[in-house]
């Protein structure tokens, strides 16, 4: 098959490190730290930063200081700082905080979907009608995200029918985007084509986001086939914070460094100072004492053009 020529194309970088990445964490960090990893982000060139969650603090302690967060940030102008809201309160809250997006989720598989919160697919993006609604009176852009779309912890396979069902329901409420997660990272390139492939019937190529997992080391190359079929949104997480929720000991996000790394060698333009990010890269693994899942940043030289 012939790659298609994908250099002088824009990507749009979704870093989600600060909300996704940091709630997987076990360590507990200060508030300053959080808000400097956004800013270090957003200063790296990065213009959507995920940067906090407004869910209850008992099912996500880490992320239970994200108003003081979004308080500390220093704001850069042309940068959009998001939030999950998964109901009216969280998504009031983001609002109070200065949220200039809000995110709501649904998993594309059923079984996951009845074991987690006991209902269908269909009724659980039902559910965020409430805060579409308000978003959209409050002129505030909502994104969609899809988890399991490539496989389930509970069910296993996931029909591509059901993830473009996902899709379909998030839009029909207003989210101006859907990001398709491969949240157990055992989607393989040809996966991912099938999936993505579905999607694009009931969405546009710049109306999908890809969050592809690492588990099995096949991210960077999930992203390819997405990028070969018109996508150009891809969420990706800085030093690869965050695991595998449903795989103990295994690398969770795709790293951005490694994303950056792997685009600017296809010749396309992300906007993103790589050798200023890889230094915030190893600046959070520090404040965090873990270490560094992104390959890119474990080099010791690395050049502005991508090359090393």
């Amino acid at each position: 098959m012939k790659m298609a020529d994908l250099s002088g194309r824009a990507v749009s970088l979704v870093e989600v490190g600060p909300r996704d990445g940091l709630q997987n964490e076990s360590a507990q960090l200060s508030v300053s730290v959080k808000a400097g990893l956004v800013d270090r982000l957003a200063a790296a060139g990065l213009q959507r930063i995920e940067t906090g969650s407004f869910v209850s603090p008992k099912w996500i302690p880490q992320m239970a200081d994200s108003a003081e967060v979004f308080a500390a940030i220093t704001r850069l102008p042309g940068v959009r700082y998001s939030a999950l809201t998964p109901n009216m309160q969280g998504f009031e809250r983001a609002v109070q905080a200065g949220a200039d997006e809000v995110a709501v989720f649904a998993a594309a598989s059923e079984l996951f979907s009845q074991k987690n919160i006991n209902c269908s697919i269909r009724e659980s993006i039902q559910r965020f009608t409430e805060v579409c609604k308000a978003a959209q009176a409050a002129g505030i852009p909502v994104r969609g995200y899809v988890s399991c779309a490539m496989g389930c912890p509970y069910q296993g396979d996931v029909p591509a029918d059901d993830v473009a069902m996902a899709v379909r329901e998030l839009m029909a409420l207003g989210c101006y985007e859907v990001s398709i997660g491969d949240t157990i990272g055992t989607g393989t390139p040809q996966h991912v084509h099938e999936v993505l492939s579905r999607c694009l019937q009931e969405a546009a190529a710049d109306q999908l986001a890809m969050h592809f997992h690492d588990t099995y080391g096949q991210a960077l190359a999930n992203l390819l086939a997405g990028l070969q079929l018109g996508l150009s949104t891809i969420d990706a997480s800085v030093a690869g914070l965050g695991g595998c929720p449903y795989a103990q000991g295994a690398s969770g996000n795709v790293a951005t460094e490694d994303v950056i790394f792997m685009l600017q060698g296809l010749g396309m333009n992300t906007g993103v100072d790589l050798p200023r990010l890889i230094d915030t890269s190893r600046w959070i693994c520090e404040q965090l004492d873990r270490r560094n899942q992104s390959r890119v940043s474990l080099v010791k030289v690395v050049k502005g053009d991508g090359g090393i």
